[in-house]
Order: C-alpha cells, then sequence, then structure tokens
C-alpha cells in the first residue's frame, strides 16, 4: 500500500491546479474520451476487458487437475494515461485478477527532442516483439512459447529510445518488478534493442536484435530458484507439460532475433531467442525457442504497425458503420527446447490456427486451435513422455 501511495503521488504531479481561467479544453474519443488542453495537459480512462475460455486435451493417464475446460477473466485492467507540457507524459495502470491484484504500468515519460525519449518507472524492457506488442493486438490468444517460459516481464528502471527514420534504438536498466521490490534482493538487468524498419514502396520491413544480461543478485544464496516453463497454449490452465526443474541461477544472458514484413492484408513474422543461465551448480544450461507466423486479412485490413511493434489494427467497415468488420486468419508454428545436459525440460513444437474477428476497432472476438506434439514431457502419460495435446482457445475483449 506505501507502495502504491508514493506512485499515486508521483503521478498526481502530472494533474494541473485549477487556475482562475483554465486554457480551452478539447475533447476526443480514443476507446474512451480523451480531454485536453491547448496547453499540453491531457488525461485519459485507460483498460481491457479479456475473458477467456477453452479446452485443453487430458492425454492418457493423467489425472492433474486444470484440464478439459477451463475458463477465466485472463486480464481485467484499470488505469490512466496522459501529457504535461514540455513533453511529458504518464501512465499508471493496475490489473485485477482473480488472485493478485497488482501494477502493471507506472512511468513518467519525456520527450527531450523530436528523436529521443526518456522513461523511468515499470515498464518493458525491449525483450522482442512479441512481447512488446500490447496483449490487445497480438494474433494469438497468447504469445509466444518463449516468451512466457523465459520470465519475461515489467519491471522498474529507466530507459531511452531513439527513433530516427527507419532506426529505432532502445537501451535501459532495471531491477525487479514492483511486486518483488521490496524483498531487497539486488537483482538487475541491462537491456537493449536496435531495430531497423523501412519503408518499401508497399511494403512495411522490421529487422530487430535484442541483448540482455540479467543479475540476480542474492537470490541463489537466500535459496530462491528459477524454472523455465510454458502453459499449453491458452493461460487458463496451470498445467505445464514442458519445463525445467528448480535452477540455481546466478545470471542470465539472453539474445533475440526478430523480422517481420507487412504488405496489404498479409503479415510474415518470425522471432529466434536463444537464452544462456549460469548456475550455481555448474555450467551454464543453454535453452532456445521460436516462431514464424502468417496472417491474412480477408476483409481487406492491414496489420498495425508503429513504434517498432505491432499496434492497432483499423478496421475499414465496423458494423456501427454497416459492415461486418475485419476478419483475419492466422497460422503459428512455435517452438521450444527447455534440454540442456542433464536439464531435460522437454521440447514443444506447436502448430496453431487463428481466426480474429474484429467488429470494431475497440472489440475483439478470437478463437484458436494448437496440435501441441511434446518430446520428453515432464508429465509422463501412460509412461511415455512423448505426445500429442490438442487445445482449443477463445476471446472476448474490449479496450478502451
Amino acid at each position: 500500500m506505501k507502495r502504491l501511495t508514493l506512485l499515486l503521488l508521483m503521478l498526481a504531479g502530472a494533474v494541473p491546479a485549477l487556475a482562475e481561467e483554465p486554457a480551452p479544453r478539447n475533447v476526443r474519443f480514443q476507446g474512451a474520451p480523451r480531454i485536453g488542453s491547448t496547453d499540453g495537459w491531457s488525461i485519459k480512462l485507460r483498460g481491457r476487458v479479456q475473458y477467456d475460455l477453452g479446452h485443453v486435451e487430458r492425454p492418457d493417464g493423467v489425472t492433474l487437475p486444470d484440464l478439459g475446460s477451463v475458463d477465466e477473466f485472463r486480464r481485467v485492467r484499470l488505469g490512466v494515461e496522459g501529457t504535461a507540457p514540455h513533453g511529458f507524459n504518464y501512465v499508471f495502470e493496475m490489473e485485477f485478477a482473480e488472485e493478485v491484484n497488482e501494477i502493471v504500468d507506472a512511468y513518467v515519460g519525456y520527450k527531450a527532442s523530436d528523436r529521443l525519449t526518456l522513461t523511468a518507472g515499470q515498464h518493458n524492457n525491449f525483450q522482442s516483439l512479441d512481447e512488446l506488442t500490447s496483449g490487445r493486438f497480438n494474433s494469438f490468444i497468447e504469445r509466444a512459447a518463449f516468451t512466457d517460459a523465459f520470465n519475461f516481464e515489467r519491471r522498474l528502471g529507466a530507459s531511452a529510445t531513439y527513433a530516427h527514420g527507419p532506426v529505432t534504438v532502445q537501451a535501459g536498466a532495471f531491477v525487479d518488478n514492483l511486486l518483488d521490490i521490496d524483498e531487497g534482493d539486488g537483482t538487475w538487468s541491462l537491456d537493449g534493442r536496435l531495430v531497423y524498419a523501412p519503408r518499401l514502396g508497399d511494403t512495411q520491413l522490421h529487422l530487430a536484435a535484442s541483448a540482455h544480461r540479467r543479475d540476480n543478485g542474492d537470490l541463489v544464496s537466500r535459496g530462491t530458484t528459477t524454472r523455465y516453463r510454458q502453459r499449453p497454449l491458452i493461460h487458463a490452465t496451470d498445467v505445464r507439460f514442458i519445463g525445467t526443474p528448480a535452477l540455481a541461477v546466478e545470471n542470465e544472458t539472453s539474445f533475440g532475433l526478430e523480422a517481420a514484413a507487412i504488405r496489404g492484408p498479409l503479415h510474415v513474422t518470425g522471432e529466434a531467442h536463444w537464452l544462456a543461465a549460469d548456475t550455481a551448480a555448474g555450467p551454464a544450461r543453454h535453452f532456445f525457442g521460436g516462431y514464424i507466423e502468417a496472417g491474412w486479412f480477408l476483409t481487406g485490413e492491414s496489420r498495425g504497425y508503429r513504434g517498432a511493434r505491432w499496434d492497432r489494427t483499423h478496421v475499414k467497415r465496423s458494423i456501427e458503420e454497416g459492415g461486418f468488420g475485419a476478419v483475419q486468419l492466422n497460422l503459428r508454428y512455435d517452438y521450444l527446447d527447455l534440454n540442456s545436459g542433464p536439464v531435460r525440460g522437454g521440447t514443444q513444437n506447436g502448430l496453431q490456427l487463428g481466426l480474429t474477428w474484429i467488429p470494431t476497432d475497440y472489440v475483439r472476438f478470437l478463437l484458436n486451435y494448437a496440435r501441441l506434439s511434446y518430446d520428453g514431457a515432464v508429465i509422463p502419460a501412460g509412461g511415455d513422455r512423448s505426445y500429442g495435446v490438442d487445445v482449443i482457445g477463445a476471446r472476448a475483449q474490449i479496450d478502451f
């Protein structure tokens, strides 16, 4: 509560004091009204609701709960965002989940020049294209397997973004997530990302590389361990068919590559990410994840792209205008390898098919199917550790 109060007080500095003669106001609709003034102040309520349901096939001989039919409110978030004079902006958003209420984003940004933006507070640390893209705009219900397996998350820190033409450079130093910062464990990380995104005729390209170094401080000496594992496509189940045992990880070094292209209704993208985890018990353990994906808008829209990541897709003819909205087909191959030396976390080969309907810019419905093939799964099925699982997931979403 003390931490939350301090953050609210910090952001309260972005609320202008009442003046005897207030500046003229203007209102724009961006999912919710954005109220602003000609002197640079603005404020907008923001949030999202995502409700998921699905079915995870139960392999023969597996008696664990959370298989079969599952459902959850995946995300329920509420917050504010806005601007202040002289190039400042702010975001504060909380998530209200079934078990944990937590601060998601809490940061202040400063546009130092047309090319340079500085950010301080809890925010993403440039892990990958799929991770940096808001969960409102991803192709599938969940991101690629490696993003969750490698424990990507927002953290408290300071960063800088330099953008000029097709080039974007991002770098920052971070400590821990706000949920864990009070533990004083001394963790820190350095993260950087370089993006080249030229426009070639009707084609938008995206090429990027990222590098990350994380030191876990005194977590190991305090008995805290790390696991790398992943759910089967949907978050509503807690079962992980693939995952490492608990490891005493002292630090992590990882590298990522990204490539994407948009041309009309078609987009293609892929990523690869390598993680080396230095453990107290021996040599580094090396893990890998990646995916390739293609999507097509049957109704002619183009996938949104802005700021070196995927953005909102704008519907050509929404149901509000008498149209049907946007319909998109997506296909993804998703791979994760958690085997390294004596650490046998298993491998996953996933083939995923998605259908997305966007009736208006701020409403989405997603239907996903995945065939997940496991080799060396950590949960045996009738004594067999190599088997396949079929998963179906659906989501209803509204954001503002």
